[in-house]
């Protein structure tokens, strides 16, 4: 009997007292026992995997020998089963022997949704190497930064004219890294550009022996995914073998199996698609319908086609579903779950009302974090639960905690002792999690990028937790709701903002003398906008062309999501005593016209500039798509 069982077993048993008097301890005891089920069933399955050393290559190759001719992958009406992604991973595993990289090297890929992401990582993964996952929305020193912070040896670039222009403008800022193009032939391609396509017509298909790959220790990084920091540039979060074996059975808390398909639709550089979608599909032996990219108006065409049965949603993602008009149709799919974060919960019931979905799964978590919480309730705006009795009860492998902190400064508050307070019901408090020994490397790059992510002393002498940097509320009855991130960053279409790489690039304007960037709410809407705040040299006046100037600087060197909606022309900043500008009295007072004097100005796309923002225009510009 596994200590699940016997665990469950036992507390039920206990149930003799009475079940009155249960309910009188816990009376939400259903759903911790819900929550005790599933997260054991969870923990079990991720420990039989890492003991069995069984990583996400060896779960693919197992698939592949079990069900050669199932569907993999479903993109455009194409399939690709299991077998021909094999043989094409097996293609790009042999071209990538012929680079003579040493094992442990990285190859960075920048390439759109498509099977050849899939195929090309899986491939890499055969051979051991590392695989850094670019966004290719980057341009100019973003994209040089991502590239050499990663150490990677090789570039993949994907097939598309727009990512090899990036790529060439670029080029000489990597001259370590080679460059290998999809979809091009070495005639078509600059000097200095080898072409993957031909190299993949000349490979055979060789199988690749396991024991190639068998030296390559579990703390090895399997992927890097960027996530923004307060360096103000993208940071490679590293994601190893270990963790990536884990996260292979998250999604077994939804009771997600081979029979499920699932559809992704959000880019496969970010965590979500790849992690949770991918990694699980993977994981389970099941099928993903991969999507190019969101379209709010084919969403529901592509899910009804495909039978899908799991789809995975960002906040922002939902609320673009609900603008579409109502059709008869929106019912009529097979979905049984859908599963993401932010989620708002003022349309929480309406999305899942109008579509008809069983169950919604919202779950919070971090690229780099070591734990994360599920809401498997239904219960619109929760992220999970953190009772009495499932601390008590919990698996326990990685133990995680809200703890009061400082409202400034947002570190942990200490007690006399220097310790850690937990929060009590009805409070707010930032997570933390415990460090596995085998998760303590979080991003690549200097180790005190490490260190500021970590907690020491929390608890006890010598302890090492994790700080997510996000705060929660926790309600009378220990449900746990997501209230915002703190730091250096914000969140807007679907993608994290760093305020300090948009500050920078704005500061680099000859008439600007420095700026100031955060994230605004705007009613309706999920996330935060951009805002910055900005003074000029010499309190010049604001003129057409500085505006025009601003929108040229971030067309060019920003991805859409990350240029500032709003700008703020201001004298001078308040600054702290270590001389740091302050944020938070702008925030709370974003473009509140009774508060803010200064003047504002918005994003106009179709003018390529900034336009005045005022009282008269307010509601016109906040009801348009921003």
């Amino acid at each position: 009997m596994s200590k699940s069982q016997i665990v469950l077993i036992g507390a039920a048993g206990a149930a003799g007292v009475g079940v009155a008097a249960w309910k009188t301890l816990f009376p939400y005891i259903t759903d911790d026992y819900r929550t005790l089920r599933q997260t054991w069933r969870v923990s079990n399955a991720i420990w039989k995997d890492l003991l069995a050393d069984n990583r996400v290559i060896d779960m693919f190759e197992a698939d592949v020998e079990k069900h050669p001719t199932k569907p993999f992958i479903i993109f455009e009406d194409k399939i690709y089963t299991y077998k021909y992604v094999d043989v094409m991973a097996n293609k790009i595993a042999n071209v990538a022997l012929s680079w003579n990289l040493d094992q442990l090297d990285t190859v960075a890929m920048m390439i759109y949704n498509e099977p050849a992401f899939v195929w090309t990582f899986l491939g890499l993964q055969k051979i051991g190497l590392a695989a850094a996952f670019v966004n290719y929305h980057l341009k100019s020193t973003p994209l040089a930064h991502t590239i050499k912070v990663s150490e990677a040896k090789v570039l993949i670039v994907g097939e598309g004219d727009d990512l090899l222009e990036s790529v060439q403008e670029i080029k000489k800022e990597i001259p370590n890294t080679a460059i290998h193009v999809i979809g091009k032939s070495k005639t078509d391609l600059p000097d200095g550009f080898s072409s993957l396509s031909d190299h993949m017509i000349r490979t055979m298909a060789v199988p690749i022996c396991k024991s190639v790959r068998e030296t390559v220790p579990v703390t090895h990084p399997c992927c890097f995914i960027y996530t923004s920091g307060t360096t103000g540039l993208p940071k490679p979060a590293v994601i190893n073998q270990w963790k990536a074996s884990a996260m292979t059975n998250n999604m077994q808390i939804i009771n997600f199996n081979e029979n499920d398909i699932a559809y992704a639709v959000t880019p496969l550089y970010h965590s979500a698609a790849t992690t949770l979608s991918l990694f699980n599909v993977i994981g389970q032996g099941a099928t993903l319908v991969l999507g190019r990219k969101f379209s709010a108006r084919h969403y529901w065409e592509e899910v009804r086609k495909h039978k899908v049965t799991v789809i995975q949603y960002i906040g922002e993602l939902c609320r673009y579903l609900l603008r579409v008009p109502k059709s008869d149709l929106d019912v009529v799919h097979n979905v049984r779950v859908a599963l993401g974060n932010g989620l708002r919960p003022d349309i929480w019931d309406e999305f899942r009302t109008r579509f008809n979905i069983p169950h919604i799964a919202e779950f919070f978590g971090a690229t780099e974090g070591t734990a994360g919480t599920w809401n498997i309730f239904n219960r619109a705006g929760c992220v999970g639960r953190w009772s009495p009795l499932t601390r008590a009860l919990g698996p326990g492998g990685v133990p995680l905690y809200l703890v009061r902190y400082d409202p400034v400064t947002y570190e942990p508050m200490k007690d006399k002792n220097g310790r850690c307070i937990l929060i009590k019901p009805g409070e707010e408090g930032l997570m933390i999690s415990a460090i596995p020994e085998q998760l303590f490397t979080f991003y690549k790059g200097p180790e005190q990028m490490n260190e500021k992510k970590i907690i020491r002393n929390a608890f006890s002498d010598g302890d090492a937790f994790f700080n997510f940097g996000d705060l929660f509320y926790l309600d009378g009855q220990y449900y746990l709701y997501f209230r915002d991130r703190v730091g250096d960053t914000f969140r807007w279409k679907g993608e994290n903002v760093s305020t300090s790489e948009v500050a920078n690039v704005l500061s680099t304007l000859p008439f600007i003398h420095d700026a100031n960037v955060f994230g605004v709410k705007i009613p309706g809407e999920d996330g935060r906008a951009g805002m910055a705040a900005l003074t000029l040299h010499q309190d010049q006046p604001v003129t057409p062309e500085i505006l025009k100037g601003i929108y040229r600087k971030c067309e060019h060197e920003l991805p859409t999501y990350a240029r500032p909606v709003f700008i703020r022309f201001m004298k001078e900043f308040i600054v702290t005593q270590t001389m740091k500008n302050r944020k938070i009295e702008l925030i709370e007072e974003g473009f509140d016209f009774d508060k803010v004097t200064d003047p504002l100005f918005v994003i106009d796309n179709k003018s390529k500039t900034y336009k005045a923002f005022n009282i008269d225009n307010s509601y016109e510009v906040l009801q348009s798509k921003l």
